[in-house]
């Protein structure tokens, strides 16, 4: 069995190996506490450091130390003027402990300051999620992959020779050695031709001829010594597999800014989409988001204008979900996609739409999607009036008839920040998949 030493360094001169265990050990207190932090706080807030209040109890440290009672012990206590060396000390009585003024009676736990940085509070805070329902490929680590041109090789097989970087190395080796080249050998023969058609003018003539004749063949040994093209010239095209990921996931953020919208709406629901973002890049490197925004009229948008714009206007609902729809026909066929939706509005919505947006999603959008939630965003007052029933605005009535027919549809209602949490654990906690229609 091997053996490995791990020789990084610690951060900031701590053990790491010990602040994992004790995180192992700690993790439920540690996630009670942040979510706790975040439904009384923002939700940007979720994106930072924590200062996390830990109770002593149950997280102490398990330590060996020497038994009070027996054993062999030397002490050093300096300032000594009272004992000498083989003088007996009275044993202190048991039970005892340093008292102070104003000791209190009973017992109590100091609670410490633990610091998580941010990568350990997003790990904790969506420890158990997912996004549900992946079920046409399976969104997973493991990847397929395509073989993608990557440079050239000396070795290979010869369907992948490189004829152009090969001549390419046969020129350049041919230069650097001064092979002969075939214009130089020609001139060379034409010239011994024409001396050996001459009458014989002596012996001059006779020993220019014989020194061309050397120069050729001494020019032929040289050349056959060095080839038209060696193996070291040889180059092959390289190949190497480039990772695909396996599935291919979109999430469309839907979000209703019309005047209807007042700022806390407003505000709430982008605290639910920005836990969503926060949660979507967390857990997924591989997926696309697109942000929508309507009043009435829809427009695909970047991520700032998306949480930042401060536009307003009529409230027509219907144009948010045809937006959408355009969007997957040109950029996200629903054969290799697969497709998200969350939706955020007050449920106010121009008269007669709200059926149009229950006809699009029973039509043409759950057909496409894995996946759709709803988040209506109402006044405190109503979550007392109307809970869950079928009560309420228009779109809500609406889209009760899509949730009764697919199972791959969800709507809740948020009243407060401190709903937030609860209602995203609610759509996106992990559950067994049902696949879509």
């Amino acid at each position: 069995m091997p053996n490995f030493i791990d020789r990084r360094l610690n951060p900031k001169d701590k053990s790491l190996g010990n602040r994992q265990r004790f995180l192992k050990r700690a993790r439920e207190e540690l996630k009670r506490a942040i979510k706790e932090q975040v439904k009384s706080g923002k939700i940007a807030d979720v994106d930072a450091d924590h200062n996390v209040s830990m109770p002593a109890r149950g997280v102490n440290e398990p330590t060996f130390q020497p038994a009070g009672d027996t054993g062999e012990r030397k002490y050093v206590l300096p300032g000594n003027r009272e004992f000498a060396a083989g003088d007996r000390l009275p044993k202190r009585a048991s039970g005892g402990g340093a008292t102070g003024a104003g000791a209190g009676t009973g017992r109590s736990e100091d609670e410490f300051q633990f610091v998580l940085s941010r990568e350990e509070v997003l790990d904790l805070f969506f420890e158990d999620l997912e996004l549900p329902d992946m079920v046409k490929l399976n969104l997973k680590e493991s990847v397929a992959f395509k073989r993608r041109r990557a440079g050239f090789a000396a070795t290979g097989s010869p369907t992948n020779i490189n004829v152009g970087r090969t001549m390419r190395n046969s020129f350049g080796r041919r230069i650097a050695l001064h092979r002969p080249g075939r214009k130089e050998m020609e001139a060379i023969a034409e010239e011994i031709a024409r001396l050996e058609a001459e009458p014989r003018a002596g012996a001059k003539h006779q020993q220019d001829l014989e020194e061309l004749r050397q120069k050729l063949e001494k020019l032929e040994r040289r050349r056959r010594r060095i080839p038209y093209v060696d193996p070291v010239d040889i180059r092959f095209n390289r190949f190497e597999p480039q990772p695909l990921p396996n599935a291919s996931a979109v999430m469309f953020c839907l979000m209703d800014v019309s005047a209807s919208m007042g700022e806390r709406e407003k505000d709430l629901a982008k605290r639910f989409f920005v836990l969503l973002h926060l949660f979507l890049k967390r857990r997924y490197d591989r997926i696309d988001i697109v942000f929508i925004r309507h009043t009435d009229e829809a427009g695909e948008v970047d991520e700032n204008t998306f949480f930042y714009s401060k536009q307003s206007g009529g409230t027509i609902v219907s144009t948010a979900l045809e937006e959408m729809l355009r969007v997957i026909r040109e950029r996200y066929p629903a054969r290799e996609w697969n497709i998200y939706a969350a939706q955020a509005s007050d449920g106010e919505n121009i008269s007669g739409d709200s059926e149009r947006c229950a006809s699009l999603l029973h039509d043409d959008l759950m057909r496409l999607c894995q996946y759709y939630a709803y988040v209506e965003i109402i006044d405190e007052r109503e979550t007392e009036i109307f809970g869950t029933t079928d009560n309420g605005t228009s779109l809500w009535r609406a889209y009760r008839t899509v949730d009764g027919e697919w199972p791959n549809f969800q709507m809740t209602r948020i009243a407060k920040p401190a709903d937030i949490y609860p209602v995203f654990r609610k759509l996106f906690g992990k559950q067994p998949a049902v696949q879509a229609r």
